[in-house]
Parts: C-alpha cells; structure tokens; sequence
C-alpha cells in the first residue's frame, strides 16, 4: 500500500455504544465530511450499530424492496439495497481522499483489503467479485458451490472527502435481509461469522478493524470521543 502523504495527522477512531439512529449519523456524516474537507476536523472512522432499518443507495430499484415492515432510508450513497441492524458493524469512513492518492477506484479496493484482512483475523476468506459488489465467501459444506455475501460496501465523495463506508455482519438477524435484494444480487445468500461457527465479540472485531485499517491505509488512528 502507498505510503501516507507528508503533513497527513492521524485518523480519529471512534466506537459507539448501543444502536444509533441513521438519521443522526448521517448528520454527523454530513457535518464532519464538511469540516474535513474545510481543513476544520481531522479524519475519522465511527464504527457503530443501527437499529433494524433499509437503507437505498443511489441505484435502488423499488422492486428490490420485499418487506415494508422496517424504516427505509433513501441516502446518497453508491449502490442499491442494504440491511443495517444490532450485530452488524458499520464503520462510516471520512477520509480527505487529497491525502490518500486522490483515486476513487483504489480507496474501494483499499475497503474491500480491509475488510479480507479483518476476516483473515478470524480464518475467514473473504473475497472480491468482478461482477458483485462487497466482500464473499465460499460455503463448501453446502456442496451446490454456492457463495455468500459477509461485507457490504458502499461511500460517497464530496469534494473528495469519503463518507458512509463498510457494513460487516458479525451476529446481525439474517433473515431481516430476506426483506430486500442486497445489493441487487439475487442467487446468493448472506452469511454472518456467527453463521460460519464463529463466536467473535464486537470488540474484537473492532480491535481487528483497527489494526488492519492501520495496515491498509498506512495511517496511525487515535481515540475519538466524538464525531
């Protein structure tokens, strides 16, 4: 990975407890991705949870929408259909892209590296599709060849600050994704670490989200107590 430009300071680091509302994210979203870009704040990283709701990226379609029976949120980020709710990680990513390479194209990669790195932390492959947005991975004991979807990916720029960011399901309620088509991708389902057997604590998945962010992004993070 590149080396961090001269003059960059370190990523704030911030984990919430509990579940906060979208709306109220997308406001400090908002707000802090604008005074990052004025030279005001510091970069940051805002791992959090959300209550049970859809979210529609800029190329939703209305019939990837199956249930109605959760809050549905239209927001301007890339992609299409998403799930978020309690035992998913978000980590909303607002980074002065000026500082990092300046290349739309490369930062996703860099997310998708970060998300199989964190994976790797717990002996899981994840990996990229060509033709599917997010993060994969292969389920052998299911013998049809089948894949599924773990991470799911989605930012917008202003003024070439990032913000919105990675979803990682680490104990979310599966069947709440039967609710939409995630991502527009039907044929293939979504697993959890916990679906694959795996009984990891949030805080440790946020500790390896902090390490490999550190890795993939070349950049030192420090403690955030607010947005």
């Amino acid at each position: 990975m590149p080396a961090l430009m001269a003059g960059t300071s370190a990523v704030e680091w911030r984990v919430s407890d509990g579940l906060v509302p979208y709306e109220d994210a997308l406001a400090v979203m908002e707000s802090r991705a604008a005074a990052i870009a004025s030279g005001d704040a510091a970069e940051l990283v805002w791992l959090l949870e959300h209550p049970p709701l859809y979210t529609a990226g800029t190329s939703a379609e209305d019939g990837e929408l199956l249930r109605h029976d959760l809050p549905v949120y239209r927001t301007g980020r890339g992609g299409r259909w998403t799930y978020h709710g309690p035992g998913q990680r978000v980590a909303y990513v607002m980074l002065d892209l000026k500082r990092h390479g300046q290349d739309v194209r490369h930062f996703v990669r860099q997310l998708e590296e970060w998300l199989i790195r964190t994976l790797a932390t717990f002996n899981v492959k994840g990996e990229r599709r060509d033709d599917r947005v997010g993060v994969w991975v292969r389920r052998p004991e299911k013998g049809d060849g089948s894949e599924d979807k773990i991470a799911a990916l989605g930012v917008r720029l202003r003024r070439w600050v990032s913000f919105h960011g990675v979803a990682l399901n680490v104990e979310p309620e599966l069947s709440d994704f039967a609710g939409i088509i995630p991502c527009g991708i039907a044929g293939h389902g979504v697993t959890s670490l916990s679906d694959l057997g795996l009984l990891v604590s949030m805080a440790e998945v946020d500790q390896a989200l902090r390490r490999t962010f550190e890795e993939v992004f070349a950049v030192s993070t420090i403690p955030s107590e607010a947005p």
